[in-house]
């Protein structure tokens, strides 16, 4: 009789708690290869979802999908929907066609799509009336990194990108013409970026061989690297760590709590973004059918001050040439072809070989 009355208090606990937590979820967020702990881009798009749904009571979860096939993402997509999502915030190239798919198959569902336009396939963007595609203008984050680091007296720069998609190409060529932009104003008619230290790992997950590659390059001389890789970033702040005076420039969100060899980081606004589109959304203005092009002008890239860890380079120093960029009066190239005018027009020669490790 006891192990009777035992088990129904149980069961009753059990249906209590059930009662108690939400029985759906109107905000979702599909992760991509990483996680919501990344310390990058899936992080930061999530905890702009969390600021605004505990701001304003609102039911949220996020779903990582199986695997990377589209039908993963698409499965994931389902699941959020079966779930109650009323809106459901994917970060990254990877959701393209997935989306593409959703925002038919779920016209009464709200999508945003961070970093990309919706596609079947053949890179034609179709952006559905329920779908806002937001995009940011990174080179000019990596453009203000670089430039700092140089100015702080680390002219010897080195860059690794995830994978060679548009967004983080941007970031790397923003950063080689921060390079030279920093250079030209300190009157180094000789400087020259070396395109050995110019790479694309073909992930953005950690890996111990990453850290090695980061290692022999700070041995090599290089003293700060961008590292706009994701978590594989991690692996380069692990080499960083183990050097001496050796640095790493974070990216998407802020990252000095990685490691105390973070010296900035080029951020752009993921979780603001993610914000932003989810106020749109329940004030019944959602901007579907648009893309959004964030840039230093939306305070959506730049690099955050108070966290940096410069020593010579100031917040008035920052603010001249981050006013400067937003006046115009310096045009940030995007593709390497701009690039190499824009090397070219300040009086250098492109070094043989790095628009060809741009271009992967």
């Amino acid at each position: 009789m006891k192990k009777v009355l035992l088990l129904l208090m149980v069961l009753v606990a059990g249906f209590a708690l059930v009662a108690c937590g939400p029985s759906s979820y109107e905000i979702a967020m599909i992760t991509d290869t990483g996680d919501i702990d990344d310390g990058s881009f899936n992080q930061g798009t999530w905890e702009g979802i969390v600021e605004y749904s505990e701001e304003f009571k609102k039911s949220h979860k996020y779903y990582k999908p199986a695997g990377e096939a589209t039908t993963d993402y698409m499965a994931a997509i389902d699941l959020a929907v079966a779930g109650g999502a009323k809106i459901v915030i994917t970060p990254g190239f990877y959701f393209e066609t997935p989306i593409f798919q959703a925002q038919t198959k779920y016209p009464d569902v709200k999508f945003v799509l961070i970093d990309g336009s919706p596609h079947s396939g053949d890179f034609n963007p179709v952006v559905g009336d329920n779908t806002l595609s937001i995009f940011f203008k990174e080179e000019q984050a990596g453009f203000l990194a670089a430039y700092a680091s140089y100015k702080e007296g680390l002219t010897n720069l080195g860059f690794m990108g995830g994978i060679a998609v548009p967004a983080v190409q941007r970031f790397g060529i923003g950063w080689v013409a921060g390079a030279y932009q920093a250079a030209k104003d300190a009157a180094n008619t000789t400087y020259a970026y070396n395109p050995t230290h110019y790479t694309y790992l073909g992930t953005f997950g950690p890996s111990d061989s990453y850290k090695t590659e980061a290692a022999t390059w700070y041995s090599a001389g290089v003293q700060v690297i961008h590292a706009a890789a994701g978590g594989a970033g991690l692996s380069v702040m692990a080499a960083a760590q183990d050097a001496t005076n050796k640095w790493v420039v974070g990216v998407d969100s802020d990252q000095a709590d990685d490691s105390t060899r973070v010296l900035t980081s080029a951020m752009k606004g993921v979780g603001t973004a993610a914000y932003d589109a989810l106020e749109a959304f329940y004030a019944d203005e959602f901007p579907g059918g648009e893309t959004w092009n964030l840039d230093v002008s939306d305070d959506a890239v730049g690099l955050p001050m108070t966290t940096s860890r410069f020593t010579t380079f100031t917040e008035a120093n920052y603010n001249t040439i981050l006013n400067t960029v937003k006046a115009g009066t310096i045009s940030v190239p995007a593709t390497a072809a701009q690039l190499e005018t824009f090397i070219t027009g300040l009086g250098y020669t492109v070094p043989a070989g790095l628009i060809a490790a741009i271009n992967d």
